[in-house]
């Protein structure tokens, strides 16, 4: 019958495609290391291990590579991260490198307010020049940069380096500020240090977790299939005022409510001290300030508790009694608690329960706080932001003596005091104190609070500068210099995940057009700045490095035992602290085994302060409360990267929607679907409305990742973090009608 059929038709088939790229892809090879078989356009000459660059899990990637590019990947089984598990952003990792609005040539505003493409000798050029004129003209406060928790460790210290001590800029922050700051605080007040106690070990160790704003399910995805590999039947134990999909497959949901959880956390404290549940001999030998604290809970009684937070007498008892009976608990938290005007003493009223009933420093405990981003960890350490390089105090002659050193620069160049915070250098730019403006990495026109606010400070900068992946960006949009940045993938450095591992990432693929690597746009911009004399020791990623590891020796944080990238790879990532193998070489360690806290006199302390009122809340005007937060685990941040995939925009809404509660709907007349406006007093926006009972009545909850949310978000900062107080606001819901919208 074939033979009937002339060639031309065989070839153009509808029906059957003789030799076609689907066809050639059901005929599978086998693909070598281990992976099985694979179509012959994806077998690989090599593979090399890469930890991905979004979240702050810190999974490791197996990358396939053809002639030295990616060309695939999969998940890495032998990492004790992620044990050959990746979430869909880790399964896409390589596919939105290839987006057609990569920034691939530096371009320049011209006169018209057009960018267009320039040189890279033009661009730097031109950086120096504006920068140093507006230095010159306005003073030393009158630069800022506002950095990110998604740059490799040794683009974070040399950026912070080379503005601080080269170009003389006294004030950078990094986004970080706007969902760990409030940990950093809290730990450092109540431990001495930053420093997140816990391995993810101990997830499968608990035999009760409680997950306080945290939706790992979402937000951490890999996280949470570590909790769902422990062995001891554990309680699951979720606060949080929506019904979450971790909440919905938690043992217990406490759905209190918003912003009532410093309240709840003391009277269980109460409760405890009550029921005889004080661990006291570890609380003698190993804190201080408990007796005052235990005078202060007892304001806190059941009844108040109740009355304030929405829960039951009895409900409060079952939480009680589950953390009583448990012999290893851990407490885990995330933005929920961080992204709050009294989020570090929330934090804080964690940390005091996991002490006051020896639940800290043991397997399966500990007062846990689940990083952001991939290199939060990172920046927290060696961003050169809110602390000097590797952990130490700018108010602390013999550090900045001791990094100077190490450095071989004079000691006058590393300021003597703080810098502002990511909120203050905004507020720098809307009072006209600081001109000119440099962004690394973040998309601040869309993910920072208050967004019309922010816009409209920007527009007073003399130079805006920014530094990104992608020249389609919201901020990106708004500068008047863009420099185009290779992203992750592209370039070699190492990355500190949620548990304190540093991880080494690779370069397995090209950066496209003129893109560098930020580390390589630090380079250059110290060449055209005159600075970089100070950084010819700086020769490349893993040189930096290992000048980290000097910086780090003798602090909390040291890694000076790590010889190099070689060692990282050998090891699977290694946790700091990490002074030598004999002392720190366990795969999975937590801290304070020993009941030894940083803090001079070794031991932690309890802080605890009362609530304070809501800054905004609900009226006759604005009837309801507005949460916010991830949506779904295929999107990430401002969707900067994760909408160039076309498998991850297919597991989310494209438009913004907003979630209602069924008995809100039915009185408004909405059903799922409908186009809604939501008000607050700072902005108006339209969404598709989603009718259902996980959000409570009187509540709405709009997820972070699109950029209608922060025209509506109020900028309140925490008094100690100056982390924004993004989960709760007063807003009113109607249907559309001539009001003017975002």
């Amino acid at each position: 019958m074939n033979a009937l059929i002339p060639e031309r038709t065989k070839k153009n088939s509808l029906l059957r495609e003789w030799n076609g790229p689907l066809t050639q892809d059901l005929v599978l090879n086998p693909g070598g290391f281990g992976l099985g078989k694979v179509p012959g356009r994806l077998q690989p000459t090599n593979t090399v291990d890469s930890v991905c660059g979004f979240c702050a899990t810190g999974c490791s990637l197996r990358v396939h590579l053809k002639d030295g590019e990616g060309v695939n990947l999969s998940a890495n089984p032998s990492y004790p991260v992620n044990i050959g598990m990746a979430c869909p952003k880790g399964w896409e990792a390589l596919r939105v490198l290839d987006a057609p609005d990569r920034a691939t040539t530096p371009l320049l505003k011209d006169a018209s307010g057009k960018l267009q493409a320039v040189s890279w000798e033009t661009a730097a050029s031109t950086f120096a020049a504006k920068f140093k004129e507006i230095q010159q003209k306005h003073g030393p406060d009158s630069l800022a940069w506002l950095g990110t928790g998604q740059i490799t460790n040794e683009e974070f210290a040399f950026l912070g380096a080379l503005g601080k001590f080269g170009m003389g800029i006294r004030h950078g922050d990094g986004n970080t500020r706007q969902c760990m700051a409030t940990a950093v605080a809290a730990y450092k007040q109540s431990f001495g240090f930053d420093a997140p106690p816990y391995s993810y070990q101990d997830f499968e160790d608990s035999d009760v977790l409680v997950f306080v704003g945290a939706n790992p399910c979402i937000a951490h995805p890999i996280m949470w299939q570590r909790v769902m590999r422990n062995p001891h039947n554990p309680e699951i134990i979720v606060v949080d005022p929506r019904r979450t999909e971790t909440a919905n497959s938690a043992t217990q949901h406490y759905a209190i409510a918003p912003k009532s959880d410093l309240s709840l956390f003391y009277g269980i404290a109460r409760e405890l001290i009550e029921r005889g549940q004080v661990k006291r001999d570890f609380v003698e030998q190993h804190t201080e300030g408990f007796e005052e604290f235990e005078t202060f809970v007892q304001d806190y009684t059941l009844e108040k508790v109740s009355e304030e937070s929405g829960l039951s007498i009895a409900e409060i008892e079952r939480f009680v009694e589950s953390i009583a009976a448990g012999k290893r608990v851990s407490i885990w938290w995330t933005m929920g608690v961080n992204q709050s005007y009294e989020g570090v003493r929330l934090a804080q009223s964690l940390i005091n329960i996991c002490l006051m009933t020896g639940n800290i420093g043991r397997p399966g405990t500990g007062a846990n706080s689940i990083t952001g981003q991939c290199n939060a960890m990172g920046s927290r350490l060696f961003s050169n932001t809110s602390s000097l390089l590797g952990g130490h105090d700018f108010l602390q002659d013999e550090h900045r003596e001791k990094v100077a050193g190490i450095l071989k620069i004079d000691v006058s160049k590393i300021p003597n005091e703080n810098c502002w915070a990511y909120d203050q250098i905004v507020q720098g730019v809307e009072d006209g104190r600081i001109k000119g403006l440099w962004i690394i990495a973040t998309n601040s026109a869309h993910s920072w609070i208050g967004q019309g606010r922010f816009r409209e400070a920007v527009e007073k900068l003399e130079f805006l500068v920014v530094q990104d992946m992608y020249h389609s960006t919201e901020t990106a949009q708004l500068a008047d210099l863009v420099l185009p940045a290779a992203g992750w993938g592209e370039k070699e450095g190492t990355f500190i995940n949620s548990e304190r591992r540093i991880g080494r990432t690779r370069k397995v693929h090209k950066a496209p057009g003129q893109a560098l690597s930020d580390f390589n746009i630090f380079r250059i911009l110290a060449n055209y700045w005159g600075c970089s004399d100070l950084f010819k020791d700086w020769r490349s990623p893993e040189s930096v490095f290992k000048i980290l590891t000097r910086i780090t020796e003798g602090r909390p944080c040291d890694i000076s035992g790590i010889d190099g990238y070689d060692l990282l790879v050998e090891k699977r990532g290694i946790q700091w602290p990490y002074r030598s193998e004999e002392k720190d070489g366990e795969t999975h360690r937590s801290l304070f085994s020993d009941g030894v806290f940083y803090r001079k006199n070794g031991r932690a302390k309890f802080m605890f302060d009362h609530p304070k009122p809501l800054p905004e809340p609900v009226c006759s005007d604005y009837p309801y409360v507005l949460l916010t937060g991830r949506g779904t685990s295929a999107q990430w941040h401002t969707q900067t990267r994760t909408s160039k995939s076309d498998v991850l925009r297919k597991l989310y809404p494209r438009d913004a929607y907003v979630e209602v509660n069924v008995d809100d709907a039915k009185a408004l007349g909405v059903s799922s679907g409908d186009c809604v406006v939501v008000s607050s007093r700072r902005g108006t926006v339209k969404a598709k409305a989603f009718v259902t009972p996980t959000v409570q009545v009187g509540q709405l909850f709009m997820s972070m990742h699109y950029a209608e949310t922060n025209y509506l978000t109020k900028p309140d900062f925490d008094p100690y973090s100056r982390q924004p107080s993004y989960k709760h606001c007063a807003v009113r819901l109607s249907l559309p009608d001539s009001a003017a919208v975002q």
